[in-house]
């Protein structure tokens, strides 16, 4: 859902840094729009601005026409506004902080000054009135002013840290054959049987009972014993070199030419000054007649 986030500046140059800090926020240029009401603002009366302009219509369709349009076409009239059209709330809350950090007005807080200046502001704009309707004044302008802000841009360098590479060191454990020749003994029993014919002894009378003899065999067989030993060492640290790098930009300044026109004059297509002297003449010398 589109959420409207609206910033007001008391200066041009804040509204212009603050456009520039959503731009680097990635905030889509065609979502900003930015305006200058108070240089197309021809008369304020009693001290609050007609409800008739595109401003006051614009925060009437905004707010429903209750006093929070009235408090900001009043502050917005004096300054300069920058609507910002979000695309989620997240982002309207982080336009907020934007504006705000960038030097938003407090609307309510300049709406009750300007509102408390009503009855001042009448009284002198009444006088200025009648001062220049006065026949003969010269001090008399046709028209509405026009301011042009002239905006200077800044290169701030910085640094920050960014990924070059690295190394990724794995480990895993092989295993490959092994094989040690050894000589291994191994017993056997024999028995044979031989056939004697002699008289029998003690000796043999003594062996001359019921028993049972048991005899074993033995071998040998390997033995495996394993010992792990360190053969080697892998060390890993970072070293840090510096360089010197020359950083180039381009910043934009507003550049204003003026250049006067002559008015249209029958006699001769010099410019007059106030005297009504050709401005191609030399000057007038004390007590000269024209």
């Amino acid at each position: 859902m589109t959420q409207t986030v609206i910033g007001i500046f008391e200066k041009g140059i804040d509204a212009q840094t603050a456009v520039q800090k959503l731009e680097s926020s990635s905030i889509s240029r065609q979502n900003i729009d930015i305006a200058n009401p108070s240089a197309t603002s021809d008369r304020v009366q009693s001290g609050t601005v007609e409800n008739t302009d595109g401003v006051s219509n614009f925060f009437s369709n905004l707010f429903g026409g209750n006093d929070d349009a009235k408090k900001h076409t009043e502050v917005a009239r004096r300054g300069w506004v920058v609507t910002v059209h979000a695309n989620t709330k997240q982002e309207a809350e982080r336009v907020a902080e934007i504006l705000d950090n960038s030097g938003a007005v407090d609307v309510d807080e300049r709406a009750q000054q300007y509102m408390g200046q009503s009855t001042t502001a009448q009284g002198t704009d009444m006088t200025s009135r009648q001062t220049t309707q006065t026949p003969g004044n010269t001090n008399q302008r046709g028209g509405s002013d026009m301011s042009i802000p002239i905006i200077e841009e800044n290169m701030q360098v910085g640094k920050r840290q960014v990924e070059t590479g690295g190394a990724r060191i794995r480990s895993r454990i092989i295993e490959k054959p092994v094989q040690e020749n050894m000589r291994l003994r191994e017993e056997h029993i024999n028995i044979e049987r031989n056939a004697v014919n002699r008289p029998a002894t003690d000796k043999d009378f003594a062996n001359f009972k019921e028993g049972e003899l048991n005899i074993t065999e033995h071998k040998e067989v390997p033995i495996v014993n394993k010992e792990a030993r360190v053969v080697e060492e892998i060390r890993v640290n970072k070293t840090t070199e510096e360089h010197n790098e020359t950083v180039r930009g381009t910043v934009r300044k507003t550049d204003v030419q003026v250049d006067k026109t002559n008015p249209t004059n029958s006699d001769n297509t010099g410019r007059t000054d106030t005297t009504g002297r050709p401005e191609n003449m030399p000057p007038r010398k004390p007590g000269e007649n024209i």
